[in-house]
C-alpha cells in the first residue's frame, strides 16, 4: 500500500487531473519526487501555475483517500500505476492516461475487451442483468473494462 499511496495523494490535490498528473510524472518520474521537489522546480513543469505549485506543497492527505485505498485493496482489487510494466502501453500514448488502474482479476491486453456503460442510478433489474451479461462475457475469456463510476459502468 505504501508504494501506491503517493499516487493517490498526488491525484487528490485539487486541480490535478490526468493530463497534469502525466506532465508531473514525465518531469519527475514518480509522485514521491513531485512532493520532494521545491516550489521553483514545480514551476518549471509546463502548465503548473503558482497557485497549483502552492496547492501541491501545502496538500495534506485527506482521510477519505486512505480509506478509499484501504477499501479497494480489501475488496481484492490491485492497483497498477503508469510506472508498472503491466500498465497497457497503448493507454500511455493518450494525452491524459489515468495515473493508475483498478484491476480485479487478471489484466489481459487481448483483443477480446469490452466496456460496459450504463447508468449511475441503475435499477435492480439493470444491475442484475449487467452482472449476468458480464459474468457470461468473462466466462468466454473477454476482459470487461470499467471506469469505476457509481452504478453500471
Amino acid at each position: 500500500m505504501e508504494k501506491i499511496l503517493p499516487w493517490f495523494f498526488l491525484k487528490s490535490v485539487p486541480g490535478i487531473g490526468n493530463h497534469t498528473f502525466k506532465r508531473l510524472f514525465d518531469h519527475f518520474s514518480s509522485p514521491d519526487l513531485v512532493f520532494k521537489s521545491t516550489y521553483n522546480e514545480l514551476l518549471q513543469v509546463e502548465g503548473i501555475s503558482r497557485r497549483l505549485a502552492t496547492a501541491i506543497k501545502k496538500h495534506k492527505l485527506p482521510d477519505r483517500v486512505r480509506r478509499e485505498l484501504d477499501n479497494t485493496l480489501q475488496r481484492g482489487y490491485r492497483i497498477i500505476t503508469m510506472s508498472d510494466s503491466e500498465y497497457p502501453p497503448l493507454l500511455l500514448q493518450i494525452p491524459d492516461p489515468p495515473p493508475f488502474l483498478y484491476v480485479y482479476g487478471s489484466l489481459h491486453t487481448s483483443p477480446g475487451c469490452i466496456a460496459v456503460v450504463g447508468s449511475r442510478n441503475a435499477t435492480s433489474y439493470g444491475v442484475s442483468t449487467t452482472m449476468r451479461l458480464c459474468s457470461d462475457l468473462v466466462s468466454r475469456k473477454m476482459t470487461v473494462v470499467s471506469g469505476m463510476a457509481l452504478g453500471i459502468d
